[in-house]
């Protein structure tokens, strides 16, 4: 996917750093950005699984599913087990829904194992088991959103499309709206914003969404940017601006000691090591609090991840 690598000097000044290339705070002609970016990423990128070639639209989509508000670390691991298990849309079809929640272990989140395994399905039912290629063909499947459907039409087929997540917002905050942070949510004016900064051609802007991704992961991160490695320091408006902190500290991640969601992930730790349905009296032994744990099994039951049978006994779904 990448060319030779070209080693780009980072500068190591900070505020007195020349601004002669920059772009002024707010506009879109990433024109000066392309070059050292994609160089950047083709000497930096990490060797990541779903990044090579024998990955497939398949592993693109998988690993999206289990990227989200999860770091590389933790997901490498459930990623190669699972392509293992499944290397196709159809053999994850195949198998009951809750085989798919078991499968993702303690990765968080498990509804988007039930989403993967619908969009496995329809992928199968639709498309004969291949990945689409078409943008809208891929954000009618379940559990796609406009984000998904640009990262695997971008990364899997090298097609032109603004792929936003974390990562490149705050790129695309600082270095040309000159701000900290993006936005709580995603805006209209961001997404126009990648709009207008994507390459004309084709190979290059699956390349640039990639790089751009890669540059908000390891340089431009939220709490510790390393600016003195960052390929366009001296185009970034926010630095030329004095790195103002007038968006606030990073957003904190929610608490997870004593909630419901560890209430959640512990019931279905049991759930996912039985063999058999669970009687009740086993996962009143997972939590003291009786009302708090009543609650989140109704939950779990709720958003399908858990089925209730009867006399007081549950399992993972089999539909």
């Amino acid at each position: 996917m990448t060319s030779t690598p070209v080693t780009t000097a980072a500068p190591t000044a900070a505020a007195d750093t020349a601004p002669a290339a920059a772009p002024a705070a707010g506009t879109a002609d990433g024109t000066a950005l392309h070059a050292p970016v994609t160089a950047w990423f083709d000497e930096h990128a990490r060797d990541l699984p779903w990044r090579r070639p024998e990955a497939g639209a398949w592993g693109v989509m998988v690993s999206e599913f289990m990227l989200q508000q999860t770091p590389v670390s933790r997901v490498l691991p459930v990623y190669e087990q699972w392509l293992a298990r499944w290397p196709r849309p159809a053999d994850l079809a195949a198998e009951a829904p809750g085989e798919a929640v078991r499968a993702w272990g303690r990765l968080g989140y498990p509804r988007r194992a039930l989403r993967l395994h619908a969009a496995a399905s329809a992928i199968q039912e639709r498309h004969g088991g291949d990945v689409p290629r078409e943008h809208g063909q891929l954000l009618a499947l379940p559990g796609v959103g406009e984000y998904t459907a640009a990262a695997v039409a971008s990364f899997a087929y090298g097609q032109r499309h603004a792929v936003l997540d974390t990562n490149v917002r705050r790129v695309f905050a600082r270095a040309v709206a000159g701000r900290q942070y993006p936005p709580n949510a995603t805006t209209a004016a961001e997404r126009k914003l990648a709009r207008q900064l994507l390459p004309e051609d084709e190979k290059l802007a699956a390349r640039w969404a990639a790089a751009t991704m890669e540059l908000g992961a390891l340089l431009c991160t939220a709490r510790a940017p390393e600016c003195g490695r960052c390929p366009i320091a001296a185009q970034c408006a926010w630095r030329q601006a004095g790195s103002p902190a007038h968006d606030g500290p990073p957003r904190r991640t929610q608490a997870y000691a004593g909630t419901d969601r560890q209430v959640r992930g512990k019931l279905l730790a049991v759930l996912r090591e039985a063999v058999s349905p669970v009687p009740q009296v086993v996962l009143d032994a997972v939590w003291d609090e009786p009302v708090q744990r009543a609650r989140a099994l109704d939950g779990l039951v709720s958003d399908g991840l858990v089925e209730p049978l009867g006399g007081g006994r549950y399992r993972l779904p089999l539909t």
